[in-house]
């Protein structure tokens, strides 16, 4: 899945601003502004060495490896059970290398899929199962994009006591991101890019929004944010996941937003649709722009 770079929040005189890039154009988050990100091209590069991964996976203890189809298959039931339609799509491990959602059907092209109701949708106004928690960040005026950072940390943490567990059991516990890219590597494989600044600038905006979050909140609310659990290293994993997979409703004034099932599509620069909030059907939808035989994958923007 291609990494977002539509949104980073920096830190000025210790307090979270959000940055917006002036290039975005469309309602929706740009997922095709770095393209060495694609998932074939960066599977060579996803930590420093072999110790240092498996001192996050044990860090992170949510999650699943990126191919899983079992973690997804799981995310399916819980979703239909909870209201999602019977859906055209299935999951399928795909030409990529990876997981993504595959056509069962012949579809037409401008047909209209997914259909995932907001009460599966996460955003910025969800419900905390720790409210407490969720109080003391909008008590403090925290920016969407760290706060749902520090939303899917929380939630990952409670396990089977969280809404979301089947959800986040079905995202990839190491997402393919350059915030897992030692400083070598960027030296090595992005020397001559200008992915290179972009990249070092973005990580050093996540571990100062974490140390911001960190001065101002953490370490006055220790109940509420352990650091064994609210740490940098499963900052950069939420942010991973917000890179990868936010999108930008515009039916829904802008919002930002996490929509489960929908992430499993396949970004492609050359496609010209993506995700919005229906009125007529009350969910998040994916109109098609070509149309897809079967067991042919789809993509989007």
């Amino acid at each position: 899945m291609v990494e977002a770079s539509g949104m980073m929040y920096t830190n000025t005189n210790t307090t979270l601003v959000p940055a917006f890039n002036p290039s975005i154009q469309r309602n929706h988050l740009r997922l095709c502004q770095l393209p060495l990100l694609r998932r074939h091209h960066v599977q060579f590069s996803l930590s420093a060495t072999a110790s240092e991964t498996s001192a996050f996976m044990e860090t992170i203890p949510w999650g699943c490896e990126n191919d899983s189809l079992e973690n997804s298959s799981s995310l399916l039931k819980w979703l239909s059970q909870s209201g999602l339609p019977s859906q055209k799509m299935a999951i399928d491990k795909v030409d990529v290398g990876e997981r993504g959602l595959v056509a069962l059907k012949n579809i037409r092209k401008g047909e209209k899929l997914l259909f995932v109701p907001p009460s599966l949708v996460i955003t910025p106004d969800s419900e905390w199962s720790c409210p407490e928690a969720g109080e003391v960040l909008k008590k403090n005026s925290v920016p969407d994009w760290p706060l749902l950072a520090t939303y899917l940390i929380s939630e990952a943490s409670l396990k089977e006591s969280s809404k979301w567990f089947s959800y986040i059991s079905a995202l990839p516990r190491q997402p393919y991101s350059l915030l897992y890219w030692s400083q070598s590597e960027l030296d090595r494989y992005l020397k001559a890019s200008q992915i290179r600044e972009r990249a070092i600038e973005r990580t050093n905006n996540v571990v100062g929004t974490y140390n911001d979050m960190r001065l101002r909140i953490f370490s006055k609310y220790p109940d509420f944010f352990p650091e064994e659990v609210f740490n940098i290293k499963s900052f950069k994993w939420s942010f991973g996941i917000l890179f990868s997979r936010m999108v930008r409703l515009p039916s829904m004034d802008g919002k930002v937003a996490l929509v489960p099932w929908a992430d499993m599509l396949n970004h492609n620069c050359e496609v010209e649709t993506f995700l919005d909030y229906d009125k007529s059907s009350k969910g998040i939808v994916f109109t098609t722009d070509r149309p897809y035989l079967p067991g042919v994958y789809f993509i989007w923007e």
